[in-house]
């Protein structure tokens, strides 16, 4: 099944050539670019373009999805909480990026929905035109980012990119936004994975102190801890707070 797949690709580059010349091209009735000028001097371009365009930002994704929405702070968190526990593979990766994804998305509800209402739908409805419905449907993201942002950080990206200064949120651009986004997503993470860590670490050195106070120096305090640290997280529905306390650190408007 793969080897046909392979073959069609192939088929298919090697025609491309062929398919875009003007025989072809009148005959299938294929266009690459339309562009039409309005009134205004107003350039709108074609669907194919533009379905070129979305089928591009699907390429995207990943990258998008870890730059402008909650996904890197939570599941730095969560990679810091299973270093904490001593556990290096469980969960698996698999399980922590299918939760930070899940939670990302719980999270990030109320923008998607404000970004579908404002853009998607009416470009959808042929109610507003491309150029509009990206910045309306942008405007929600650059909102939440804005809120989670610190302006120190902020500062440090605008200064390096030229800006004196921003008198208002919604004046800075998306390349100035989304690096210091990620900046202080990372610094709030490493935080909140500083307070997940006390508590386990504590209990490390008090295994190590009473295992050294005993003489068992050639046994792991690891190996005797991490029954406890277990038990701990679990007597304290560890994972509910966790959670909890990362969905609650965002600011959603």
């Amino acid at each position: 099944m793969r080897c046909i797949w392979i073959k069609a690709v192939v088929l298919l580059l090697l025609c491309g050539p062929f398919l875009s010349m003007p025989v072809f091209a009148a005959a299938n009735e294929l266009t690459l670019v339309t562009r039409e000028m309005d009134e205004s001097g107003v350039a709108s371009y074609s669907v194919s373009l533009q379905i070129l365009f979305a089928m591009t930002m699907l390429s995207m994704l990943p990258a998008i999805l870890m730059s402008i929405t909650s996904f890197t702070r939570i599941v730095v968190v969560l990679a810091i909480l299973r270093q904490a526990l001593g556990l290096m593979q469980t969960p698996s990766n698999q399980v922590i990026l299918g939760l930070a994804l899940f939670t990302s998305l719980f999270i990030m509800a109320p923008v998607f929905e404000s970004a579908y209402q404002n853009g998607i739908s009416p470009y959808m409805s042929e109610q507003m035109e491309f150029q509009e419905a990206m910045v309306e449907s942008g405007a929600p993201f650059h909102k939440f980012m804005s809120d989670q942002t610190r302006e120190t950080d902020l500062a440090l990206f605008a200064d390096m990119a030229g800006f004196d200064g921003f008198t208002t949120a919604e004046e800075v651009p998306f390349k100035v936004l989304v690096p210091a986004f990620m900046t202080s997503e990372l610094k709030t993470a490493f935080q909140i994975g500083f307070l997940i860590f006390i508590p386990f670490l504590v209990i490390d050195l008090v295994v190590a102190s009473v295992l050294m106070s005993m003489g068992m120096m050639m046994l792991s305090p690891m190996l005797i801890s991490l029954p406890f640290k277990i038990m701990l997280f679990v007597l304290v529905d560890g994972w509910a707070l966790v959670m909890g306390t990362l969905a609650a650190s965002f600011v959603v408007s």
